[in-house]
Formats: C-alpha cells, structure tokens, sequence
C-alpha cells in the first residue's frame, strides 16, 4: 500500500472522508423561493421570489432569438454592454464591471477586498439584518465574518449601529436600498451622513437590485454617491425591472481604483453573449421597460393601500415587494396562503415578503389578508 492510500483510508478499511472548509458547517442554505402548490379551481402565482411577472419587452425577446455564436465564448468584459450602459449612465465604461446578476458581482467584490480567513483576526463585513439572504453565504464562502446589525423596527437601517460597529478588521459594508426583505429606501442625506463616519479605505456597496421601482423623492441615487466618495461601489441588476432573472446579468460601478483589483477576481464569461445583447435591448427600449416598471409600481401602491386599509402596519415599500411582519404566525400565514394556490417567501418567524405580481394573485393575497384573524394585530 502507498504512502498516498495509507493516507486516505480510514483504519475500518474504508476510504476516508473528505471534509469541506469548516465555513459550510456555519453557513445557512440560500432558500429560494418556492413555486406554489397547484389548488384545484384556482390559478396560481408565485409571489416568493421578486420576480417580474412580465416577460422581457419585444425587442428583448427578439435578441434573445436571434442570438448566434453560441458554441463561441462571450466577450469576457461584455464591452458592448458596458459602453451602452456608459452612455445609458453617464459613467465611464472602464468604472463597470460585469457579472452574474447582482449577486455574482457581489461575490466579486467579497473575493477582491474582504477575506482573511486564516488570519488571527479575520477580515469583517457589515451589513443591516434582516437583508438579503444571500449576504451571510456570500460573505462567509469569501472568508470574512458577517457583522449583522438588526433593522429597526420599521425595517429600516440602523446605521447609528453599522457606523458603531466599523472597527480596524471591517473591510466592506453593505447597504441594501430599498433592503430586501422589509422594503424601506435609505435617503441621501443618511447616505452621506454615514459615510462621514466610515474610514475612507473600508468598501462601501450600495446594493441597489430594485433602484427602478422607487419612488421617494429623498431616495438616495448610488450613482451620485459613487461619483463624490471613491470609496463607494454601486450594484444593479437586468434581473427585476428588465425581466431577465433567468439570464443573469448584472454589473457593479465604482472607480478605477477600485475596479482595477475587481477586474482580476471578476469570474470569466460570467456575462453570456445571449444576455449581453438582451440586456443591450432592453436599455435602447428603456422607455418601454419604463412602462412596464410604472404598471407594477401601481400595483404595488394598490396593495399597500389595500392592507393599510385593512390595518395592517406595512413598512415603507419601495421595491416590487411588501413586508408583513407576522413573527412566530409568519408559519401560520405563508400555509394559509399556499391553501390560496400562492407562494410567498416566509422568513423563520420574522415576517413574510409577498412580491408583486399579477393583479389577480395580488387581489387574491389581500382577500386572505382581509379574512387573517391574527393580522393588523401583530403586524
């Protein structure tokens, strides 16, 4: 037997185990959200996932369709896309970085200025919590420790508490506006005035994935931001407003100082071809996505009425979603609601996140609102 096989095999004869980093042990599983059980006699909607529940616009579809080279790989830096979004923006093309969707250019960031796991004292990322549920996995699988600061009770950011928890180790924080999943917008005077706190050299990401469907006056632009702190980087995505959350495709923009490093951990061919061009599509119809943003924005205003007319005390709402914070009924409701033939996302006994879909499964989700016997009062 080899020095190799004594290695690998356990003293009862059988291969050895092949363990994983100890992280995944600590790590929670990503939940996504779950398509609704068939009801007979009802149709069903799936209100769990904050998706578009329109297609992509015409001319997105025909790119899609006449989308060719597929047996070739795409252009690693998607220039094409980010010389639209350059003008699109207003931003220069070289402070864009691609990636898949949102998330995946938040992995890059993670990867390029958060990580030290091995060291004594491992590098941090702040973030508020509740938020997206994807942060704690992403931070942890880049090494880092997540500092989770808790919302307030109206679901906002406590960024008295974030600013408090800033320490030597932080290297990146997190803003998620509007946070996902409780709704509320940051405004550019907190914005600025949390930046004033902050040490120029920690990363500062605005994560704004649902930017297209807010509607307060006060919300704070990223883009403006990025454009004043050097030390502040900008999410957004093609996969809400524009409807391509199947195609993955988002970017990040931040200066050149920054997006030199992001540039080297930026994952290849993250972008497809198929997806550069959709999206391409999709920013020189902006005027119809426009549109289509407006009549889900509606709804979403005619749901929050709705329920606020019920009595139930609903965060502000500026993304394609409303947060009901149901505590130890969250269980209870999202049951009553699956009964309903509709899925919505239940987060442990905190709250449930229904998204805003078509007008009848959003009519539908009220109805059962108005019959909850445990709703206004625990909202």
């Amino acid at each position: 037997m080899t020095t190799r096989e004594n290695q690998n095999t356990a003293e009862d004869g059988q291969p050895a185990a092949i363990a994983p980093r100890g992280v995944l042990g600590k790590l929670p599983r990503y939940a996504a959200g779950k398509p609704p059980v068939a009801i007979d006699g009802l149709r069903s909607f799936k209100l769990s996932s904050n998706e578009n529940p329109l297609p992509p616009i015409p001319a997105v579809l025909d790119a899609i369709r006449e989308a060719s080279a597929i047996n070739r790989y795409p252009d690693p830096m998607s220039t094409a896309l980010r010389v639209e979004l350059s003008e699109f923006l207003d931003v220069p093309a070289e402070d864009i970085v691609t990636g898949a969707g949102s998330l995946g250019a938040l992995n890059q960031i993670l990867a390029t200025f958060a990580g030290q796991e091995q060291a004594q004292e491992p590098d941090e990322v702040i973030y508020a919590w509740r938020s997206f549920e994807a942060y704690p996995i992403s931070v942890g699988l880049a090494g880092a420790n997540s500092v989770q600061v808790p919302v307030n009770d109206d679901g906002t950011h406590n960024l008295d508490a974030m600013a408090a928890a800033v320490n030597d180790r932080t290297r990146v924080i997190l803003l998620c506006t509007p946070n996902n999943p409780t709704g509320p917008i940051l405004t550019t005077e907190q914005v600025e005035g949390f930046l004033a706190k902050v040490p120029s050299d920690v990363v500062v990401v605005i994560d704004e994935a649902y930017q297209e469907f807010v509607r307060a006056t006060d919300a704070v632009d990223g883009l403006a931001i990025y454009r004043k702190y050097p030390n502040v980087m900008v999410l957004r995505t093609f996969s809400k407003a524009h409807g391509l959350a199947n195609l993955r495709v988002g970017y990040s923009v931040s200066h050149p100082d920054l997006t030199q490093y992001l540039r080297v951990t930026a994952t290849p061919f993250a972008v497809s071809s198929v997806a550069e061009q959709a999206a391409i599509a999709s920013i020189r119809n902006y005027e119809q996505v426009k549109e289509r943003v407006q009549g889900l924005v509606d709804e979403r205003e005619r749901v929050v009425k709705g329920l606020k007319d019920l009595g139930w005390d609903v965060p502000q709402a500026e993304g394609n979603f409303v947060w009901l914070k149901l505590g130890e009924n969250t269980p209870e409701f999202a049951s009553l609601a699956g009964e309903q033939a509709l899925s919505v996302r239940a987060f442990g006994v905190e709250g449930i996140r229904v998204s805003i879909g078509e007008s009848e499964g959003n009519s539908r989700f009220l109805a059962l609102c108005a019959t909850y016997p445990k709703g206004p009062g625990v909202a």
